[in-house]
């Protein structure tokens, strides 16, 4: 009989542990729920050594939300190829793999869990906000996009956490079904803006006109289409 012979890690390999583990227990829990102690036996060390690592629960939560952050921001970049209605689908599908995978530490995260108020953790989540906004525009093609234009992405963005943490609570809509709608939301928002400035609707028109009739956009205008005759007239006098 052999007796196995546990591998000493060094510094920065059991940091990287450490973290994972971490991640692991927030993403199954609310980060408040979770103790060194719990972190401590999943790594199969003592609580003390955890301390010798990170010098508090808040350091190790940060540690893991700093790597959650880099994952989620990654679940944007898309390449730049195709129909963008065929792309934003892409990253939506990415973007909920995550949220079902880290759901209660992503609502945590959202909605304030330990390292709510910490300037560090406000800067990492301000940062994947940010990287998604970026990363949306680039797929634009627009190289100085006008206010407007950054208005309906950001609001997109938060349109999707918003509309993720809702989802968490009950699952009531398939996720297919929601992440197709986030996609059908953007275009709304794009379409509303252009309807009030000329800049804008040179953005939305040269987007369709690359848009197969299948694709996302094409079934929302199916879907809108279907509506039309119960639509009420408008009003000439609204009209011109």
């Amino acid at each position: 009989m052999t007796t196995g012979v546990r591998r000493r890690m060094g510094v920065e390999e059991r940091r990287q542990q450490l973290i994972g583990v971490a991640l692991e227990l927030f993403s199954h829990r609310p980060p408040d729920e979770v103790s060194i102690d719990e972190i401590a036996a999943a790594a199969g060390i003592s609580r003390p050594l955890v301390y010798h690592y990170f010098p508090g629960k808040q350091s190790l939560y940060e540690a893991a939300l700093r790597r959650a952050a880099d994952d989620l921001a990654a679940r944007f970049l898309e390449p730049r190829e195709g129909p963008l209605g065929a792309r934003l689908l892409r990253v939506m599908g990415r973007f909920f793999d995550f949220v079902d995978d880290h759901g209660p530490g992503f609502a945590a995260l959202m909605r304030g869990g330990p390292a709510v108020g910490s300037s560090t953790a406000n800067a990492m989540i301000d940062g994947v906000r940010r990287a998604a906004c970026e990363q949306i525009l680039a797929h634009l093609g627009v190289e100085e996009p006008p206010a407007r234009l950054e208005l309906v992405v950001r609001s997109w963005v938060s349109l999707a956490e918003s509309t993720a943490l809702m989802w968490l609570d009950g699952r009531e809509i398939p996720r297919a079904e929601l992440e197709l709608h986030l996609v059908h939301d953007f275009a709304a928002l794009a379409a509303v803006s252009a309807a009030y400035n000329e800049e804008m609707a040179g953005v939305v028109l040269r987007v369709l006109a690359q848009e197969p009739a299948d694709g996302p956009f094409g079934d929302l205008l199916v879907r809108l289409s279907s509506l039309a005759p119960a639509v009420p007239a408008v009003p000439p006098q609204r009209l011109g």
